[in-house]
Formats: structure tokens, sequence, C-alpha cells
């Protein structure tokens, strides 16, 4: 037998200024179901995380609410810790980065990386808030875009027309902050020479430790050439000191994947099973993963290796991407309601219906998950307790009640129960490949086999027969036996039903379980494992979450929102307005602008005439997801150059933007070309 397998595993760090909500979740169930395997099978598998802990954003937020950083941190701390533990993740470790670990092991690799010839300085110019004493990052400068004039736009790109400057360039900037006109501002900063390690990043993104989809993309930019980090920030900031420069710190992403590290330092602390040094030097033969979302790629995949190279540490064993979440086939909503915090979830329904949900429709690859509400309460219901758990309430009763919870003492149907075993490697397959979709197809369609067995063999009616107890009793010994199986199976997602089970069983349902089958075996008494999801439910947790956006807008705006309030534009009168003429228009083709953040390309079809038009709504839409849709443009607008190209129009949206873009869109029996009144 061999010695089981030494796994460091990790999920990206949450910030500790918010709450966890249901597109977090995506990656922590995802992460923990892979663990729980792990462990069930009877590896090493050890999961810590922390908290992500530093930064300009924790500063202000703190500061808005009147207390310490220190005091916001643990508060979200405690919040986030409550959520994670409803939904059943089970952390071994679970810390922050603001801790004397992290502090000694980002000291640790700043030396060697310095000492290695890897850092550099230099002085930078940047926006300064005279008010505030503080160098402003560009999403906490605002104005009037220098290209379209269109106000209230960040300082590096404009949602209006999509133009790209720099916040020097902005039309009347100020600080999102204080409001204060930025000044210029000269700062010597500290950076990680990044394209020192090219050939290594080459090589190693190459090796297996990445999707490929993901490695394909890195080749792109590693083509392109990198650029040195800036791995520095100016004081006032929440973070660590640099060593030995007065007034700047750490820029909180060089600190944050560290974390892990001090995470685990600090879990070695309490168990002396655990060697840090085994799981972390150079040419380790433990395993390391990471789970993180495809927006944090370029830090995990990039940066975070090429530093762990530098200082002498072992680089990660495997990155694992995933895509986003998406609930109805859209971006979460506030105003849909389908922005829900793990909280407000919780309030309405049981976490096993979200872990399983996910496990249903998640694979290896770097693809959005959506979270349709109604194939939720569909697959749930027909899946858990349709299938699953009336295997187990069709068996049972009959067992308790006739033969006082006694199992047969032989198996009536060994080839079906071989065959229920064998499957087990194939779903263990799967899991470690992080198919769980897969594996929960290949789980229910061995439940859907136990319940046709069950219906074949009809218990129910060989128990009114004189005689045929013992058939009744093998018959649902098979039964129960096939539930077990089932699950074992299901043990990674499904924790807290397994528990249930094993209660029921009077067994535990780890992977060896699979080899065993309960002969002549006492049970419990069988109680019920999962209620039914109602969809009056999911109408409530919607509601109650809308509710929440109302409760919240009152409040003091976020630090990203400009504390100054934007005059009404001039007045117009009715001959004005009348010159817009709006058409309805078919977006024929959407593809991305290569180089731009948020802006798509829309070919539009008129009726017969087409136009090229750029939108800034590349947050809130997929361009497959528009390709077909009717929407309202002005199409009377002159045509603009900008930098991707010539514009002949302006597509209709509204929404306060980010992600919360939505295109106006007509009714369905209107038709390309007609004029909207």
């Amino acid at each position: 037998m061999s010695s089981p397998r030494k796994i460091l595993v990790t999920s990206a760090l949450p910030y500790a200024n918010g709450s966890i909500h249901l597109g977090h979740l995506l990656e922590y169930i995802q992460t923990d179901i892979w663990v729980r395997f792990q462990k069930s099978r009877g590896e090493t598998c050890t999961y810590v995380c922390a908290d992500d802990a530093h930064g300009t954003a924790i500063m202000l937020k703190a500061e808005q609410q009147g207390i310490s950083s220190e005091e916001l941190i643990a508060n979200v701390s405690a919040e986030h810790q409550q959520d994670f533990a409803a939904f059943l993740v089970g952390f071994d470790n679970y810390y922050s980065t603001h801790s004397p670990e992290n502090r000694e092991l980002a000291e640790l690799i700043y030396q060697r990386c310095k000492e290695a010839g890897h850092i550099s300085t230099r002085t930078i110019t940047q926006a300064f808030d005279p008010e505030k004493q503080l160098f402003l990052a560009d999403r906490f400068i605002k104005g009037t875009c220098p290209k379209c004039k269109a106000e209230d736009q960040y300082g590096d790109n404009c949602e209006a027309c999509g133009a790209t400057y720099s916040p020097s360039e902005l039309i009347d900037a100020r600080s999102a902050i204080s409001g204060a006109k930025p000044v210029d501002k000269e700062s010597t900063h500290f950076f990680f020479k990044l394209p020192d390690f090219t050939e290594m990043l080459r090589q190693w993104t190459r090796s297996g430790t990445l999707q490929e989809e993901i490695a394909n993309k890195l080749a792109e930019w590693l083509d392109v050439g990198l650029q040195e980090w800036d791995i520095s920030r100016d004081a006032p900031y929440f973070g660590f000191e640099i060593p030995g420069e007065p007034g700047k710190y750490f820029y909180v992403w060089l600190d944050a994947p560290i974390g892990y590290m001090a995470s685990f330092k600090n879990l070695c602390q309490q168990d002396p099973t655990l060697d840090f040094d085994e799981y972390w030097q150079k040419g380790s033969d433990t395993e390391l993963y990471h789970f993180i979302g495809k927006d944090i790629i370029n830090f995990h995949a990039l940066f975070w290796p090429a530093m762990l190279d530098c200082a002498n540490f072992r680089t990660p064993t495997a990155v694992n991407a995933h895509g986003f979440l998406t609930v109805n086939g859209k971006k979460m909503s506030k105003s849909r309601g389908t922005f829900i915090k793990a909280s407000t979830y919780l309030e309405h329904l049981d976490p096993e219906y979200l872990r399983y949900y996910f496990a249903a429709k998640l694979n290896s690859r770097v693809e959005d998950l959506d979270l349709n509400l109604d194939d939720f309460v569909l697959r749930v219901n027909s899946d858990l307790i349709g299938k699953v758990v009336n295997i187990a309430s069709r068996s049972a009763g009959f067992i308790t009640k006739k033969f006082d919870g006694e199992l047969a003492e032989q198996c009536a149907e060994p080839g079906l129960m071989d065959e229920f075993v064998r499957a087990g490697e194939r779903i263990a397959d799967f899991y470690e490949r992080r198919e769980f979709g897969q594996a929960m197809r290949l789980i229910m369609s061995l439940a859907d086999q136990a319940n046709e067995y069950i219906h074949q063999k009809e218990p129910w009616v060989l128990a009114k027969q004189e005689g045929r107890e013992q058939e009744v009793q093998a018959i649902c010994s098979v039964g129960i036996n096939l539930f077990r199986l089932l699950m074992v199976y299901l043990k990674p997602v499904l924790p807290a039903m397994t528990a249930k089970a094993e209660a029921f069983l009077n067994d535990s349902l780890d992977w060896e379980a699979c080899g065993r089958v309960l002969l002549g075996h006492r049970i419990n008494k069988f109680k019920p494992l999962m209620t039914r999801v109602e969809s009056a439910q999911i109408e409530a947790m919607l509601d109650a979450s809308r509710e929440a956006l109302a409760e919240a807008s009152p409040a003091a705006p976020a630090v990203e929102s400009p504390l100054v309030k934007e005059p009404i534009a001039e007045e117009i009168t009715f001959p004005d307005f009348a010159k817009v003429d709006l058409r309805i228009a078919r977006i024929a083709k959407a593809q991305h602008v290569k180089g731009a953040d948020k802006l798509l390309q829309l070919t539009l079809d008129l009726g017969g005439e087409t136009r090229n038009v750029f939108a800034g709504i590349k947050t809130a839409y997929r361009p497959e997801d528009l390709e077909g849709k009717l929407t309202v443009m002005v199409a009377n607008l002159a045509p603009r150059k900008m930098k991707f190209g010539m514009s002949e129009g302006m597509v209709l949206a509204a929404g306060p933007g980010g992600e919360e873009i939505w295109l106006l869109e007509p009714h369905a029996g209107a038709q390309p070309g007609m004029r909207v009144c």
C-alpha cells in the first residue's frame, strides 16, 4: 500500500472589506469538494485560507465607519468564517494576511529578491489628493472624458466612448475620496524585475501547471514582453512597511499570496505533524494547488511563481482557474435581487442545495457557471430527493418494521453491487480531475438503476404475500446497500446529509467503505435526510436581496464613488430632443476590442443597413450573449473616429455602471429599422 499523498490546497483570499456572496462561494465550494474527496480517500490533504486584509480600500472603509483598520478586518473575518462554516467549507486553518507570520515571510521573500538583484527603484509621478494627503490609484480619480466629454468617468478609460487616457488628461479631474483636485507628485517606488524570469515562466506555464487556455493566454503576454511590477505604495497605507524604507509599504498584491504560506505556517505551529519546510522548500515532493478565479490569473501564474522561484521556494503543482458565476444567464444584479449574499441565502435555503448544484455544473475548464434558479429547484428535487433519498426511504421502512432494522445475511444481487463498486474508480477519477459535473451525472445514473431495481422487484407487493418476507428483506437490503454506496460517492459534496446517512446506516462512509457490503447489519430508524426546495423560497430570497439593496442605498457612498454631486446638464427644448432618431437594431455580431477594457464592437442591422458601433458594455455582457438580440440605437449620431475605429451611432443602455448596465431591449415583435417614438 502506497503512502498517503501530502497535499496543500488554497483558495483565493477574500478581501476583508465586504460580505461573501454566491459568486465567491463557487470557488470555496469547488475547492472544499476536492479537498473532502482527497481526505475521504485517505490522503494527507490540508486546506488553508485567510482574509486579504491590506490596502487603501480597507483603510478608507475603516475611516468611514469610524473604527481602526484592525477592528474592521476582525469584524469582517468573523462574518466570513461564519458564512464559510454554514456552507460546510472545511478549512484546516483560516487566518489573516495581517499577521506576524505574513510580515516575516513577506520581508524574507523581498530581502532574497533584493539580494539576488531583482528589485529596482525609480521615481514615478502620480496623482495626489492634497486634502487627504494620499496618492490616488486610477479608480479613485473621476472627471470628464477628454475625448467625448462624458462626465463622471474613471481615471484610465471612458465607459461612454471607450477612449483610454491617463488620469492627467481628464477634464475637471477630482479625487473620488475628497472631491479635491489632484496634483502631480513624484515618489520613489520599488519594482520586482519580472522580465528577468521570462524563460523560467515560459517553461513553468507549459509544464502542465495550468489549463491549456490559461497557458495560451499567458504565452501571448510573454511574447509581448513582461514589465517590471510595482510592489510598493506610499503612506498612508494599511499594510507592512518595507524594511529600511520609512513611509514605503508592500503593495497588497505582494503579501496577499504570501498569506497562503503564512496561514500554513500558523497551522504548523498548532499541528506538530506538519512541517512548513517540507511543503515549501524548493524541490519538495509534496503537492501544492491553488484554486482561483480567472480574473486574478496574472498574479498567480506570473508574479507569484516568479517571486517564489527568486526567493528559493517551491512553485505550485497546479493553479486551477474557474470562470464567473451568472444567475439566470446574466451577471449578478442587485436590482434584480440576484446579487445574493451568503447570509441572505442561508435565511431561506439549505446550503447543500447550492453545493450540489455547483457540483453538478462544474468542470475543469475556465468556463462561467450559470445558476438558473428554475433549474436549481428542479435538479435538487429530482436528483437528491426524487432519486437518492427515495432509495433509502422506500427500503428502510420495511427493514425497520418487519425485520427490527436487521439487513439480510446475504447479498441478493452481487452483480449489481459489483457494478456500483466498479463505478467508484470512474467517479474518483472525475473528482480528481475536477470534473464534478461528470461525477454527478454518473452517480445519478446509478441512482436511476437502484430505483429501477426496487421498482421492478416491488417489495410493497411482496410484503402483502404470505411467505415472501425473506425476499422483501433481501430486496430492501440491496436497496440500502446501493444507497450507501451513492452516499459514499456524494460525501465530498453533501457532508451534512452524509452525516445523517451515517447515523441512519450505523456505519462510516469514507471511500474505503466501497469494498464492503452491509450483511446482517443493524440500521437505525430512517429520518428525512433532506426536504424539497420550493419556488416560494427562491422568491423570498430574491425579495430579501432587493430589500437589502433598498436599505443600503441611503448609506454613505462607497470609496470609489465621488463625494461631489454633478450638476444637471444645460436645459434643452423639445425641438432639440426631437432631433434624436431612435431606431430598433438587431445585433448581428458582437466581439471584443483588442486593448479595450470596457468596449465591445457591435455590428448593428437596421433592416438592410449595417452600422459599426463601439459600446462601453463589456463589463456587463459577453459578446456571444448579445448576437441576435434587438436593441435601441441613436441612428443619426454623427460618426466619430475613435482609437479602435469609426463608431457610427450609439446604443442606449441604463444602469449605475460596472456590471450593472442594461441595454434597452424592445419587445419581441419589433423589427430592425423601426423608429422608436
